[in-house]
């Protein structure tokens, strides 16, 4: 009876194991998870409610020269891809679920990996118009003037 049982249990568990792959993949490949792992700008309309930040971005300044990646997530290969799942994981449910927050916002992690990339990309013009602004526990808000450059006018 003991054989029978863990052989039942056994059978019984690969076989939610296997659907639960299935389905996680099935997943991936339907809500295009693979593209996030580009550095494809369009990877970011998968999810129709990021649609006017795209077209903002499209007509902004910044596009010739920066794409979401450059500015939305820390550079280093770890942290990049691991901001990726976090991002990725919290967008997913909170547009499968409809509970964010309308029009979208940052949190104040993902402000703070944006800032450090202004700094990143802009640090001789700060140089020169900020002298002395490089201190290490000095943050520029570049957004507080500058929100609208990386995705252009908010209507």
């Amino acid at each position: 009876m003991r054989k029978f049982f863990n052989y039942y249990f056994g059978t019984v568990l690969a076989a939610l194991l296997g659907l639960f792959a299935g389905v996680s993949a099935y997943t991936f490949y339907y809500a295009k998870g693979y593209s996030y792992l580009s550095n494809d700008p369009t990877a970011c309309t998968n999810c129709h409610v990021m649609r006017e930040q795209f077209d903002g971005w499209q007509k902004a300044t910044h596009h010739a020269f920066a794409t979401c990646n450059d500015c939305h997530v820390p550079q280093t290969l770890a942290m990049k891809y691991y901001t990726k799942a976090e991002h990725g994981y919290r967008h997913s449910a909170a547009f499968t679920l409809m509970n964010f927050h309308e029009p979208i916002e940052m949190k104040s992690s993902s402000t703070n990996v944006v800032l450090h990339n202004c700094v990143r990309c802009h640090s001789g013009l700060i140089r020169e118009l900020h002298p002395g602004t490089n201190k290490p526990n000095e943050q520029l808000d570049c957004l507080n003037c500058h929100r609208s450059v990386g995705h252009g006018p908010t209507k």
